[in-house]
């Protein structure tokens, strides 16, 4: 599908917000696989553009901004009365003139603010007269901010900013103002959506973390837990991959452990991969609810920068670990927000854990001086099974765990993009 953007922007500074905006709708579209024109103010400088606006796949269109030889200034033209400059109506008839033939191929035209703005009302009126000769595009228009109020009194060209644009869905951010938005240009509220903003937690992250999530999803899972350490059996990754599987099985959520590993002497690798992905599997961990780092590109450990990224991003920190003389990891997970899962049983790990406010479970363990070994009645299933239903329980209690995984999870960009503007872009 050949999809159209209209911005007019004659900037890309990211102070204006609208350009990061833009920029994660433009990943949406290309990623979905769509032809994708941007339509900018053709006085936007080339040497501003960046990341996905020098994307080869995105075609840059500059729309004119020349009337009569001379350059176009926009005026603000907010209220719903006033006097028009005189060249306001040839300005608009070369700008319409334009637009017709540069959405001649288009299905869909996204507009940004362009039936809005004050500034924009000569884009508006241009764009009114070039949809005369584009009968095949739908369009879809954003409004970004608070929608203003009718004005039944107004006057042309003041009116175009609350009159109903033909065949156009009208999109506002929260479903909160979508009442409102109807009101403004007299649209049926049937024409109106709620498409929220994205944020793409990886934009700024690291290249190995980039990686990882291209080899893995990161962000869509319910709970994303995460396990860094030596794949060695002291570790006990068996116990955590069995405790996620738990999870899974008893709250029905989408749950992924993440085991951040690297080499150890004590057991094959291979083994002991075979045997962890044995014990979550049994517990109900599907086949991609596992993933080791060192399967996806880092066989000898993933990045300790990349990991504190990591953690950034889940939700949930499992150590079973036998033993540990201090656990520095644990700061590490609780510094960047997850809800704690240690063994009580571990000396060190219970002191650290009690001062952090960890939940705790008992595994088989070494003291000082002594070793445990851990009995279950009725049975370890169950056991695994009760303390999951409570860890879930914690996450869905705890307002800071709970923003953080819906901000990960539904605010991303290809969720937005599959559950709001998809269903609009394509018309499903």
């Amino acid at each position: 599908m050949r999809v159209a953007v209209m911005t007019m922007f004659n900037g890309l500074s990211k102070t204006y917000s609208l350009v990061s905006v833009v920029e994660e709708q433009l990943h949406m579209l290309l990623n979905a696989g769509h032809d994708v024109k941007l339509l900018v103010c053709e006085d936007c400088p080339h040497s501003e553009r960046y990341g996905i606006y020098l994307d080869e796949r995105l075609q840059w269109v500059p729309v004119t901004n020349r009337y009569a030889g001379e350059q176009i200034h926009w005026r603000d033209y907010s209220h719903a009365t006033g006097q028009l400059h005189p060249a306001f109506f040839g300005e608009a008839d070369a700008i319409a003139r334009h637009l017709q033939e540069i959405l001649q191929d288009v299905e869909v035209c996204v507009l940004h603010d362009i039936l809005y703005q004050g500034w924009h009302l000569v884009h508006n009126v241009a764009l009114r007269q070039a949809q005369a000769g584009l009968p095949h595009v739908r369009f879809v228009a954003y409004t970004h901010s608070l929608p203003a109020a009718s004005c039944p009194y107004a006057s042309w060209p003041f009116s175009a900013r609350y009159t109903p644009l033909p065949n156009t869905t009208y999109v506002y951010p929260t479903s909160s103002g979508l009442a409102a938005l109807a009101r403004q240009y007299g649209a049926a509220t049937t024409d109106c959506r709620a498409v929220p903003n994205s944020i793409n937690l990886l934009a700024e992250a690291s290249g190995p973390l980039k990686s990882l999530a291209g080899a893995t999803d990161l962000l869509s899972p319910d709970i994303l837990a995460v396990y860094p350490g030596r794949l060695t059996t002291g570790k006990q990754f068996e116990k955590a991959a069995a405790l996620a599987g738990a999870v899974r099985s008893v709250s029905g959520l989408s749950v992924k452990l993440v085991c951040c590993d690297f080499p150890s002497m004590d057991i094959a690798p291979d083994e002991y991969k075979e045997r962890i992905r044995h014990a979550g599997s049994a517990l109900g961990l599907e086949e991609d609810g596992l993933v080791f780092t060192s399967d996806c590109g880092w066989p000898d450990g993933f990045p300790h920068q990349a990991v504190m990224e990591l953690f950034g991003l889940s939700n949930l920190f499992l150590c079973p670990s036998y033993s540990e003389s201090f656990g520095l990891i644990v700061l590490e997970a609780a510094s960047r927000g997850n809800l704690l899962v240690l063994n009580e049983a571990v000396p060190a790990l219970a002191e650290l854990g009690d001062r952090l406010g960890a939940y705790f479970m008992r595994w088989d363990a070494r003291g000082y001086g002594f070793d445990t070994t851990e009995h279950y009645h009725p049975s370890e299933q169950a056991y695994l099974q009760e303390h999951a239903a409570r860890i879930v329980q914690r996450l869905a209690d705890n307002p800071v765990l709970r923003a953080k995984t819906a901000v990960r999870r539904d605010y991303n960009p290809q969720s937005v993009w599959e559950r709001h503007l998809r269903p609009i872009v394509e018309g499903r």
